[in-house]
């Protein structure tokens, strides 16, 4: 037994000894330097269709894959109580104007107390005036004085207060008219929005309810988009949203085309994080977009920050702790780096093309 037990020892230390780390030597390659950003394909001016009311769906005029006008009718909701208000307020906004007219005769009356009262205002001061002078000049008796006195006081209360009267008589038909007008207006706007209409000229691409359906402010009915023009709306972390600016390339994988890569461009940085996330939007155009695209597609961009040509480069596991590499099996050296993707890093200071490296274990 102790034979076998030292044989086995033997046999283990052989084998130990025989096998190989695994060694490279550095290249010199090219190397880009990205913010990976997960992303979703919208298209343009993309948005879900909501109602303003509750109500239950009427009608439904747009279907999926339809092509709709800015201000088509999609949605029609039960709307009998509004249009019944509706046509209340109109009645009333008649019958305001009806009176206005019945009252034009009587504005006209009043008018013209007021132009009679101010012209016997006006006869009646002069006369006192008049009479005010010679009674100083110790012309007349007291009591003519007095009588134009009272009579021009007369004259003005009267006038006064015709122009008060027929001021009120405007400001109660303005009033009044005013408030049914408005008041058929909101009735009129409240029923219009029982009739949904779309807000772009585009495409349906999706319809979330079917007739007879309750419909409330908190659930979309449609999506709705252009379909000749598509972006990418990537999410990226707060730690990489620094490097990232307008106009940089992007590289875009998507599992729908897979093993083909197509260019993008950065067109908008949302100037907003999502607290939820931790992610920041960022929206970008297809340089070479696919043959065929559709809203909601996920797709993985990586934002290039920067390329290095003719880089010395080694694999990214080959670096230990970020700072080193093992340059014998039992000797590892400091080095500086450079650039670095998810695969390699480039060495700046510390390495050659001509000496091996070994991978760490």
């Amino acid at each position: 037994m102790k034979q076998i037990g030292c044989f086995i020892s033997l046999f283990l230390v052989f084998c130990s000894c025989s096998k190989k780390k695994e060694r490279i030597k550095p290249v010199l390659s090219d190397i880009t330097e990205a913010v990976y950003a997960s992303a979703t394909v919208k298209a343009t001016e993309q948005y879900q269709v909501f109602s303003t009311v509750n109500g239950i769906l009427k009608d439904i005029k747009a279907k999926p894959g339809d092509t709709v006008k800015n201000g088509d009718v999609l949605f029609i909701l039960d709307h009998n109580v509004a249009s019944l208000n509706t046509e209340n307020a109109r009645l009333a906004l008649e019958l305001s104007r009806e009176n206005n007219r019945k009252n034009s005769d009587k504005l006209q009356e009043m008018e013209l107390d007021v132009k009679l009262s101010k012209d016997k205002y006006l006869l009646d001061s002069s006369l006192y005036a008049r009479q005010k002078k010679l009674w100083e000049q110790n012309i007349g008796t007291q009591l003519d004085f007095e009588q134009r006195r009272l009579s021009a006081t007369s004259s003005k209360n009267n006038y006064e207060a015709a122009r008060k009267k027929l001021g009120q008589l405007k400001t109660q038909l303005e009033n009044e008219l005013e408030k049914t007008t408005i008041n058929y207006d909101i009735n009129r706007q409240l029923q219009s929005d029982y009739i949904i209409r779309s807000t772009i000229s585009g495409r349906v691409f999706d319809v979330l309810k079917d007739k007879g359906e309750l419909v409330t402010p908190q659930a979309p009915l449609a999506v709705l988009g252009k379909s000749t023009n598509f972006i990418l709306e990537m999410n990226v972390d707060e730690n990489d949203i620094a490097r990232v600016k307008v106009g940089q390339n992007i590289e875009i994988t998507m599992d729908s085309y897979k093993g083909q890569v197509f260019d993008g461009v950065v067109d908008k940085i949302y100037p907003i994080m999502d607290e939820r996330s931790r992610t920041f939007q960022v929206d970008a155009h297809f340089v070479n977009p696919p043959s065929a695209l559709y809203p909601n597609l996920t797709a993985e961009a990586n934002i290039i920050i920067q390329t290095r040509k003719n880089a010395l480069i080694i694999p990214r596991n080959y670096l230990e702790n970020g700072k080193y590499v093992w340059i014998s099996k039992d000797e590892k050296k400091q080095i500086k780096t450079g650039l670095q993707d998810y695969r390699k890093v480039e060495i700046i200071e510390g390495l050659d093309t001509s000496k091996f490296i070994y991978k760490p274990e």
